[in-house]
């Protein structure tokens, strides 16, 4: 399993990488332009943001071959911040940056009487960071460097816990100026954290009988005051000009984590939020936006293909609770921020199948679809006159799903209610 997630992080990475490289390459054919004021991103910044996100626990033990990813926990953080960048060329720089967060993502349980949570409380980021402005105004980026975070066990039966945990983060983002000192982005980072096997220590349990993996997908906006940047001088190309009205085409490569809420109310009225899962996925589009001036707003279209799982390991087989395919109808309304950067919201109808499945012979086990919702917002930055690239995040919940009929047990007696929540970059090409 921890092979499979250093994948998905490689993956991302890479999904970063080339991203960079492709509008990179689109911005030598940049037709036509506007004049843009110089911003200075070299020096100190600070700066604060809110986001949200998603964990998964793995459970595993050394006594058996068994696992399971995982434990899923959703919640919102703040986030303060301190960096410095250095322009290395017209568009490249290096940054470093020292973050601290506090929030309530959180895994709870009530049954019975018993209440329970596991919460992130507070932790910390240290890492660099490498950017290429796509224009004077507008920066994309990677990162990747150290993570440590506080988790706290809360019970209503006399025991509690807390324990902290360090690993490592990667991710990539957008940044754009919005006047001479402030900027703001938009970013997304996948955290795994090391084993952590003494969890139980102090109940006198050896070493290793319960071990703990935690995974964490978050999305932050954010805002940044950057002293000296009305300096300028230092990023003077031209940017290209956009009109935002037009039919476009797209794609995007993203990746996020799941949490179902499952509520047994005979069984002690159990409710539980959640079983986690994650992974990444594809995804295509179709829409239309009519620019306004200031304003843009538009519909859209998307279908994906999803790798985002839920995994139970026992001797000899694997069951899997996969969100394999959907698509979404939606609606945007955005802002322009500078000459060519927009920052929008979503909102819209989504549907999402999902697969309980285990290895032959057993096979499908179950299979359902169901309807719901998804909000968010992102950044969106030219590129050309026909060609966008951007960072988008999208919170979706779902109906929930009564399985009571398939056991042939009466009605709510076992239901799912899933949530997502998924970051995608992505690009357009809109037709002239």
């Amino acid at each position: 399993m921890t092979s499979k997630r250093f994948a998905n992080s490689l993956l991302l990475g890479a999904v970063s990488v080339l991203a960079l490289g492709s509008v990179s390459h689109a911005a030598d054919a940049v037709v036509p332009v506007v004049e843009t004021s110089a911003f200075n991103w070299s020096g100190i910044y600070v700066g604060f943001g809110v986001g949200a996100g998603a964990n998964v626990h793995e459970l595993s033990t050394d006594l058996a071959p068994v696992s399971l990813n995982g434990i899923g926990g959703e919640g919102v953080y703040g986030e303060l911040t301190v960096g410095y960048d250095y322009m290395v060329s017209p568009r490249f720089l290096i940054g470093g940056l020292l973050d601290a967060q506090a929030g309530n993502i959180e895994t709870t349980l009530d049954v019975a009487g018993f209440d329970a949570s596991i919460r992130e409380t507070y932790g910390f980021d240290a890492g660099l960071r490498l950017g290429y402005l796509f224009t004077p105004n507008t920066l994309g980026y990677v990162l990747g460097g150290y993570s440590w975070q506080k988790y706290k066990l809360d019970t209503n039966a006399g025991f509690d816990l807390d324990w902290d945990q360090s690993g490592y983060f990667v991710g990539a983002g957008v940044e754009t100026a919005i006047n001479s000192n402030w900027t703001i982005k938009s970013e997304y980072r996948y955290t795994r954290f090391g084993t952590n096997d003494d969890l139980l220590s102090d109940f006198g349990v050896p070493d290793g009988t319960l071990n703990l993996d935690t995974s964490r997908h978050t999305f932050q906006v954010a805002a940044n005051y950057r002293f000296g940047a009305q300096n300028g001088g230092v990023a003077s190309f031209e940017a290209p000009a956009y009109n935002w009205t037009g039919f476009y085409v797209g794609g995007a490569a993203g990746a996020g984590a799941s949490v179902h809420q499952i509520d047994v109310p005979p069984l002690g009225g159990l409710e539980f939020n959640g079983l986690g899962g994650e992974g990444v996925f594809g995804e295509l589009n179709v829409g239309y936006d009519h620019d306004f001036g200031s304003w843009v707003a538009g519909v859209m279209v998307d279908a994906r293909y999803s790798g985002m799982t839920s995994e139970l390991e026992i001797p000899g087989a694997s069951i899997n609770l996969d969100t394999d395919y959907g698509f979404d109808v939606l609606g945007r309304v955005g802002m322009k921020v500078n000459e060519s950067t927009l920052a929008y919201v979503l909102g819209g109808y989504s549907w999402q199948h999902f697969d309980l499945d285990a290895p032959a012979p057993i096979g499908d086990i179950l299979d359902w679809d169901s309807s719901g919702f998804s909000v968010g917002g992102g950044l969106e930055t030219a590129m050309s006159s026909n060609v966008t690239v951007g960072l988008e995040y999208r919170y979706s919940q779902f109906s929930e799903k009564d399985f009571s009929s398939d056991l042939g047990l009466p009605d709510d007696t076992l239901t799912s209610t899933p949530s997502f929540h998924t970051v995608r970059i992505g690009a357009k090409y809109k037709f002239n």
